[in-house]
């Protein structure tokens, strides 16, 4: 059998994505390629030909995603910054919303005095924040905290990975970040607090590659997506030094009240809402008194 067009491969791949309801049928394509060959997407032009075999794996890949497995899933890896996760069963699957309170998080710690600046990520999940800012921020010493097993198993892994890299270690930390009891030792120590918590309000209709595959635990937090930030905002309270801060992600629906969490506690001040790259609320800072 004679090589194929990699062109006319990936238009077949669009459109059998499209027809599954995949939201970005050319983009996954493309990225599964690339993937694949081990080139980067804008390159794909470079290789006009693929091997049979080639093409039969890329079918298979796309064959997976037309079934609605997210695509991290089939590649293996997750982006967030400048780095690379690896993710799968079991683990939440970062959002490129997540970003951007990761550059709001690069951006505070830029005006940190302190030296090492003292991160907590809470429900890190893959690791994939907290490992992060433990890339741009080599001189930082960065805790994570997650709860449950399947995930932590995620974080361990990518953790060993990028410090067999050459980044800096982050410790990470089994426990509820609702407990009064969790990190006593960090009380008043942290310089930032970031969080990617469950905040999906119970019954909320998800794509299935969120509804299938992500856990539920790192998805859903009761009837308004409110039981985990709600007891998380009196912890943050306590670990973070005067002047430190704190960025809480959120589902769209919660911005005004989990800024209104923040105020009521009373240690906080410059609370502010901010939005993802389509306008909606995504989450809220704060700035402890």
């Amino acid at each position: 059998m004679s090589r194929q067009p990699l062109r006319v491969a990936i238009v077949q791949a669009a459109d059998q994505l499209a027809a599954a309801g995949v939201h970005s049928p050319r983009s996954d394509a493309e990225l599964l390629a690339a993937h694949l060959l081990g080139v980067e997407r804008t390159r794909l032009g470079l290789v006009p030909l693929i091997e049979p075999a080639v093409l039969d794996a890329y079918r298979k890949m796309i064959d997976q995603r037309a079934k609605r497995i997210p695509l991290q899933y089939i590649t293996g890896v997750s982006a967030m910054g400048d780095i690379d996760v690896e993710v799968g069963p079991g683990v939440f699957v970062p959002r490129p919303e997540t970003e951007l309170l990761l550059g709001w998080s690069l951006a505070f710690l830029e005006s940190c005095d302190r030296h090492p600046p003292v991160i907590l990520d809470l429900c890190t999940g893959s690791g994939a924040l907290a490992l992060a800012i433990a890339h741009a921020r080599p001189d930082g010493e960065v805790h994570a905290v997650e709860l449950e097993f399947k995930a932590m198993t995620w974080a361990r892994r990518n953790a060993d990975l990028r410090a067999s890299a050459g980044d800096t270690r982050i410790t990470l930390h089994d426990g509820d970040v609702t407990d009064r009891s969790l990190l006593t030792e960090l009380d008043g120590a942290v310089d930032i607090v970031v969080a990617n918590p469950p905040y999906v309000p119970a019954g909320t209709v998800l794509d299935p590659e969120v509804a299938e595959h992500d856990p539920h635990s790192a998805l859903f937090a009761g009837s308004e997506g409110l039981d985990v930030i709600t007891p998380m905002v009196g912890n943050i309270a306590r670990w973070l030094r005067a002047g430190g801060g704190a960025a809480v992600e959120h589902d769209d629906s919660n911005g005004a009240q989990v800024a209104e969490l923040f105020r009521a506690d009373g240690g906080f001040a410059d609370i502010a809402e901010h939005p993802d790259l389509t306008g909606k609320p995504r989450f809220v800072v704060a700035l402890k008194s």
